[in-house]
């Protein structure tokens, strides 16, 4: 026998190699899927038996219809009786015409229907052969309640041993089907296959799997690719314990993914369409649907394609600015925290257009593991797919798709066939490419509700083109600290357009530091001198929109406490992090929480002053005590440095660090001028008077 073990029958293969399973009772020739029952026959000779393959296919076995109903159909609805109120599962699914056609004569006939899109079994409680003409019922059959059917099963993705191999999570789509998103192989293995077999791991006695286009070639290398595996003859995944890609020639496992024993996935009855990422098409969408939204500055279109929904969003923003549109936290209201929604955005300097899965579990910015963060960050997958981008005319646009439902069921929420409630946001980009704070404006605040399965939904009047661009604001100047040895450290408002951003360059999280009540102040301090600040950013570790211990360190951004151990080497700290016994960092200035808060809305765009703006805000502390940050600054202390965030990045600006005297030429500015201007006046009359001696 040859290590492939092709040469040999594939029944004494799987009888020396494949051990019986439990699950093989679902494996055998006649199990169809999860038994719904009889078709009940009122006339024209109905006949079958029906079963839910998974949830949102069907299998009739041995269909009989004598075809002489003017205009039957199979019928389905959630009524307590077959009725007019049901709609139509056409049958064959791929006609020509603009209506599906009326059933034909069927003798003994096995039928797959597969419900229309966004709908699922468990949403019907009845199929009927019903005559939509005279709204007679044919015949039907109930569908029990709390039918469990059976399920596509969700594995980790390929273990990464060498070549280069990686995935996605790969799915058992049914009894014959993997599929394997994402793949990565460099194609250097010179005699690789995909492999299944039993035993704890893979090993020499496996079987051969073809390719996503069935053929036995050693594998090429991809790069990225989706693609679908059947497994060969009789073999189903009932039969294997492993699936892995296996060098023959060197007896090398490359990776693999293990197969759990107990399985309830759907049968392989044909229902599963192959497809590849080098032969599908692309999908038909016209995207028809289209709504306005946030104040009509995004324009959201969508369509449902399969068991996917495309979506294009079209904004007029900045090119370093997101559109973010979503799933809301909560039906019935424009809630974030618990949003799932995709971020989409142009990278200007790599000219890349980008899509990312978020979810956001606080109302702070992402430290890793918790707030506003992309899902594979936090340990999830990004199941959003970029489709298409466009920036033309101060205009970006980026369409997508995501799957209507995930096996993700922290941060992923399920698309329904009903009206659900979705939020949006525009706002800016931090140097990891992740999304920002945005402004009071720049989010719906307003429950909208899309039922994302209607069609012809279309209530967008214009184009975003033709809509001029927002006047620009002028920034505030910068504020200075200098000859203070006491400073006070809180949270607050970024000031919109005139503030933060505008002041430093950099994208803000919508908070910042107030030091003495001023926004992100450049302070100036003396090598040697002592500083005492007082801290109140929140202590409390567990809700990370109010936890901001304060340090002084020399990178520009901060977030020291979510950064990788090889990122923390390249900061130095001065002041506001100790190592514990065991040698791990932790932040020693936080405090209770205050904030300054607006007292009504955000009114920075109306305030020609960070004065007139400060009159705005109101201070809010939470009960507790202040912590203290005592700082002598080193004599070797260089000249820039910056007061941060432990947590979260862009929250703090610049420490301007000088030599003893500065303060002098910096408080006394209006002093030295006078005496500036008196040795100049004593020189004037000093001359004047040698000219008269």
């Amino acid at each position: 026998m040859e290590a492939t073990g092709l040469r040999v029958t594939s029944a004494l293969i799987l009888c020396v190699f494949f051990k019986p399973s439990l699950g093989q009772a679902r494996n055998g020739p006649n199990y169809y899927g999860r038994l719904i029952g009889p078709l009940k026959e009122y006339s024209h000779g109905i006949e079958g038996t029906v079963y839910a393959v998974d949830d949102t296919t069907i299998f009739i076995k041995g269909f009989s219809y004598d075809g002489t109903g003017p205009a039957a159909y199979f019928w389905v609805g959630n009524t307590s009786r077959p009725n007019p109120e049901g709609y139509i599962v056409p049958y064959p699914e791929d006609y020509n015409e603009r209506d599906p056609p009326a059933l034909k004569a069927y003798n003994n006939t096995d039928v797959i229907l597969r419900l229309p899109q966004g709908h699922r079994i468990r949403n019907i409680k009845w199929l009927s052969i019903w005559c939509q003409r005279f709204t007679v019922d044919f015949g039907d059959v109930f569908v029990p309640a709390y039918l469990d059917v059976p399920k596509p099963r969700v594995l980790p993705e390929f273990s990464r041993f060498a070549h280069g191999l990686r995935s996605g999570n790969i799915s058992i789509l049914d009894s014959k089907t993997l599929y394997i998103p994402n793949l990565h192989y460099d194609g250097a293995g010179p005699d690789a296959y995909f492999w299944v077999g039993n035993g704890s791991d893979p090993n020499t006695l496996g079987i051969k799997v073809p390719n996503e286009v069935g053929s036995l070639d050693p594998l090429r290398g991809y790069q990225g690719e989706d693609i679908e595996i059947v497994l060969p003859g009789n073999l189903t995944v009932y039969d294997i314990e492993w699936l892995s890609v296996w060098c023959v020639q060197y007896r090398q496992n490359f990776g693999h993914v293990h197969i759990p024993k107990y399985l309830d996935v759907p049968p392989a009855l044909g229902q599963t369409k192959i497809t590849t990422s080098s032969t599908r098409p692309p999908p038909k969408s016209t995207l028809t649907n289209c709504r306005e939204i946030l104040n009509d500055r995004i324009q959201v279109q969508w369509e449902v394609v399969e068991d996917n929904i495309q979506i294009r969003l079209t904004a007029r923003i900045p090119d370093d600015q997101y559109v973010a549109f979503g799933l809301s936290g909560r039906q019935g209201k424009a809630e974030m925290i618990g949003g799932d929604v995709a971020v989409v955005w142009y990278n200007q300097k790599t000219k890349k257009f980008h899509a990312d899965d978020y979810y956001m579990s606080d109302l702070a910015q992402c430290d890793g593991s918790r707030g506003v963060c992309p899902d594979e960050r936090v340990g999830g997958k990004n199941d959003v797919l970029l489709l298409h981008g466009e920036r033309k005319n101060g205009i970006t646009s980026v369409k997508y798709m995501r799957p209507l439902s995930t096996n993700e069921p922290v941060m992923d929420q399920m698309i329904p066939d009903t009206e659900v409630s979705v939020i949006a946001a525009i706002g800016p980009l931090n140097s990891r490419g992740e999304a920002n704070a945005h402004g009071s404006f720049d989010k719906t605040t307003e429950d909208i509700q899309i039922d994302f399965t209607s069609r012809n939904d279309h209530q967008c009047k214009y184009s975003l083109y033709n809509i001029p661009g927002p006047s620009k604001l002028k920034p505030w100047p910068p504020a200075e600290i200098s000859g203070e040895n006491m400073l006070s450290a809180r949270i607050g408002p970024t000031g919109g357009l005139r503030g933060y951003t505008a002041i430093t360059g950099q994208p803000s999280w919508g908070i910042a530091w107030y030091i003495n009540d001023l926004l992100i102040p450049e302070i100036y301090v003396e090598r040697g001198q002592t500083y005492t600040f007082t801290v109140e950013g929140g202590m409390d570790s567990t809700n990370p929109a109010r936890y901001h211990p304060f340090y002084i360190t020399d990178d520009p951004e901060g977030g020291y406490g979510q950064r990788s151990s090889s990122e923390q080497e390249k900061q130095r700290i001065f002041a506001g992090v100790k190592m514990d016994e065991d040698g791990y960092p932790y932040p020693t200035a936080a405090g209770r929480y205050c904030e300054w808060v607006h007292k009504t809305i955000d009114m920075s765009d109306d305030s020609e002053t960070f004065e007139s703006f400060f009159e705005t805000l109101r201070l809010e502390c939470q009960e507790g005590e202040s912590a203290t940050l005592t700082w002598t600054v080193p004599k070797d202390a260089p000249d820039l440095l910056y007061y941060q965030c432990y947590t979260h990045i862009n929250l703090g600006w610049k420490i301007h660090v000088v030599d003893p005297g500065f303060k002098l030429q910096k408080n006394d500015k209006g002093d030295a001028d006078i005496v500036k201007a008196l040795n100049a006046v004593m020189l004037t009359i000093t001359s004047f008077l040698s000219l008269l001696r």
